[in-house]
């Protein structure tokens, strides 16, 4: 009998680092159970960064700018509207290229913000299924909000949302306490909805017991599937030999110097402190935070981005050398297991609040924008394993704040609870990736279902 193909997966993630590393690992994933998997990223990303992708294949679609990627679009507008013209043309041709290689594209697992990914898979006759990179707590809210049960602006001190408990105006992402202030990623953000119903199923990086109640509800009305978190095997599960690291780095981390660094630290002493690629703090909000690390007398790894830099007060190096080391970027993930760690000081971006659950770190919230804020109110009321930072008056996080709160976590009482609730959630996120946990079986039912469909 002829060996039977086996069932090819296109993988399509936004293309932004944030999004690429939960895609490609779940990519990952699906190679380990015996699909085979394509990551499609743009021929910009392709052209400038090093995307190491070890079993999964590798394809490029253009998003209209091949010479400079986000960048060189005039508005966010304009870039979303030439990578749904080009993009979907191209994914068209690139879907017809893998038929006629004697490799057909049996699904399309498209990043929810692009929903003409669906369209597309459904007129091609493949599965089509959204991949959702934030929690589903997020997703909820911004589900009611495009559904007009959510109205803005949101004048009630509580809101109540059924699944959720009740939210302050504060617990809101931004883009729905501030709509006014980002209204093409509000856009982008909504459109995830607007052909929904009609997926074969939805991913979400998340897991089961880590969003119960409101997972529970939202099943009721989509196919959802957990299938995170979507982190290295070898930070969880190490089921999958050789995965170590994520495929993708927009910048350089400085790896011997990060880790000689924390090889000479006592374990639990270091406040691990980055913001991710993307955000930006403003030159008060960067003197705030040097000084309150200062403050904390911990020691203290922090990645300040080289764009960053200048912003570092004067004379903070010099005064902190014998505490701290500043990078321009780290092993965020090499760093966070280590044994020395035992702060991390984030914007609570969901890459990095998820990461440091499944490695079992308490966290200091400095929210920023889009989903943070309700990332944050989860981290402290939901999970207990952290503090979000009060601002003041001004939206700003003072130095002595910073201070108490990472002395919260390293030094009171409530951060030995936080401790013990960080070390539960790493063994519920290990237990729902591993053999027979509620993430595996629910990629397992995928693989299923392209098998024997």
């Amino acid at each position: 009998m002829e060996k039977q193909e086996k069932p090819h997966v296109l993988v399509l993630p936004y293309p932004s680092q944030g999004h690429i590393n939960p895609l490609g690992q779940f990519a990952n994933r699906l190679v380990s159970k015996g699909l085979k998997a394509t990551l499609v990223t743009t021929i910009f990303l392709s052209k400038t960064t090093q995307l190491v992708s070890g079993s999964v294949g590798l394809e490029t679609i253009s998003d209209g700018y091949d010479d400079g990627g986000f960048a060189k679009a005039e508005s966010i507008e304009a870039y979303l509207d030439q990578i749904e013209v080009v993009g979907s043309r191209t994914l068209g041709k690139l879907i017809e290229k893998q038929a006629s290689n004697g490799t057909p594209v049996k699904c399309l697992v498209y990043d929810a913000f692009f929903p003409w990914g669906l369209d597309l898979a459904k007129r091609y006759g493949i599965m089509g299924v959204p991949f959702f990179t934030q929690p589903w707590t997020v997703n909820n809210i911004y589900y009611h909000f495009y559904h007009g049960l959510l109205k803005v602006p949101v004048l009630d001190p509580m809101v109540s949302i059924p699944g959720l408990v009740p939210l302050r105006l504060e617990d809101l992402p931004g883009f729905i306490s501030s709509p006014a202030s980002y209204p093409a990623y509000l856009n982008m953000i909504l459109s995830q909805f607007s052909n929904l119903e009609k997926a074969d199923l939805v991913f979400v990086n998340t897991f089961e017991k880590l969003e119960v109640e409101v997972l529970s509800w939202m099943a009721k009305v989509f196919p959802i599937s957990t299938i995170g978190p979507t982190l290295p095997s070898m930070y969880l599960d190490k089921r999958i030999e050789d995965d170590k690291n994520y495929g993708l780095n927009l910048y350089k981390p400085n790896n011997s110097a990060c880790m000689n660094w924390l090889n000479t630290r006592e374990p639990g002493s270091v406040v691990y402190v980055s913001f991710g690629s993307m955000a930006v703090l403003g030159d008060e909000q960067m003197e705030e935070l040097a000084w309150g690390l200062r403050d904390s007398n911990s020691y203290f790894l922090w990645v300040v981005r080289s764009t960053e830099e200048e912003k570092l007060p004067c004379k903070f190096l010099e005064e902190t050398s014998e505490k701290g080391l500043v990078v321009n970027w780290s092993p965020q993930l090499n760093v966070l297991a280590h044994p020395a760690v035992g702060c991390f000081v984030t914007h609570c971006g969901w890459n990095s609040v998820l990461e440091a659950l499944s490695l079992g770190v308490p966290m200091v919230g400095l929210p920023q924008w889009s989903d943070q804020p309700t990332n944050a109110m989860l981290v402290e009321d939901i999970w207990g394993v952290g503090v979000r930072a009060e601002i003041n008056e001004k939206g700003m996080v003072t130095r002595k704040e910073i201070e108490l709160c990472i002395r919260e976590i390293t030094e009171g009482n409530r951060g030995k609870e936080m401790k013990r609730n960080a070390k539960k959630w790493r063994e519920l996120a290990i237990e729902a990736v591993d053999d027979g946990g509620t993430s595996d079986n629910s990629i397992n039912e995928f693989v299923l279902k392209l098998v024997y469909n």
